[in-house]
């Protein structure tokens, strides 16, 4: 789960720079704009596995307890 959600922090940065590249081309606004939303997207997925609930527990280490499948 770890190695899951340091990618996708890995992938959001990529792809917040490479909008900002895609930015100063001109005819690319509408691909900057797209990576953005998916950086955001992955940003709210991170936070949502990896903020604590009220009671001290996030889903990630939830996950983390239960064995996997066999």
């Amino acid at each position: 789960m770890a190695i899951a959600l340091s990618l996708m922090v890995l992938a959001s940065i990529a792809l917040v720079l490479g909008s900002i590249a895609l930015w100063r081309r001109p005819g690319h606004r509408r691909r900057a704009v797209l990576m953005l939303v998916l950086a955001g997207i992955m940003a709210i997925n991170v936070a949502i596995l990896t903020v604590p609930t009220p009671d001290g527990r996030s889903l990630a280490g939830i996950a983390k307890t239960q064995e996997a499948p066999q």
